[in-house]
């Protein structure tokens, strides 16, 4: 289940927009890597496959999926909480 994410302050800001499947992935997850337990990540992504893809896919890798808001016409921020070490 997805809480709500409201006044949480990412730690980094992923801007994936014109990026695809399965990039968007790869990226959110290589930026992960880069960060400690309990910070946050922004994603920002416009491939609207990628806002089912990416949540699911770093849920199954043991990430807190914060929160999957769509943010104009055409663009998703997802908010992820590493949990875990990839």
């Amino acid at each position: 289940m997805i809480e709500k994410a409201k006044g949480i302050k990412p730690d980094k800001i992923v801007d994936l927009k014109g990026e695809v499947c399965p990039y968007t992935f790869v990226k959110s997850k290589l930026a992960l890597e880069e960060m400690n337990q309990a910070q946050v990540l922004e994603i920002i992504v416009d491939h609207e496959p990628a806002v089912e893809n990416v949540p699911r896919s770093l849920r199954n890798e043991g990430q807190k999926i914060l929160s999957v808001d769509k943010i104009n016409n055409t663009d998703w921020k997802i908010l992820i909480k590493k949990e875990k070490d990839i």
